[in-house]
């Protein structure tokens, strides 16, 4: 059986590569919320197509991508939606202490 958590990593592996489109050099995205809806099993086995469609604009630095999993009968097995925003890389504040990100 196909798990969700490995499903979730193949959406989100679809979202980076559509969010390429959204920045620029020096730019990078990173996920900060996961909507999804695993609706039934995938044989081991069977074949499973991701989409991701991308917004049409980005709102801020956030992209909200609606994202599907259909296997190889044509049945949607998951579908919802996946943020992620827009920045530079380097060390990130939070709460006063600096981190690498």
């Amino acid at each position: 059986m196909l798990s969700t958590p490995r499903l979730i990593a193949w959406m989100e592996a679809a979202t980076v590569a559509c969010a390429a489109s959204f920045i620029s050099a020096g730019q990078t995205t990173v996920g900060t919320a996961v909507r999804i809806e695993h609706r039934g099993p995938t044989p081991v086995g069977a074949s499973v197509e991701i989409a991701a469609e991308p917004p049409a604009a980005a709102v801020g630095h956030r992209l909200t991508f609606t994202v599907r999993a259909t296997d190889s009968s044509g049945k949607v097995v998951a579908s919802g939606e996946i943020d992620r925003a827009i920045r530079r890389p380097g060390p990130v504040s939070r709460g006063g202490v600096t981190r690498e990100a």
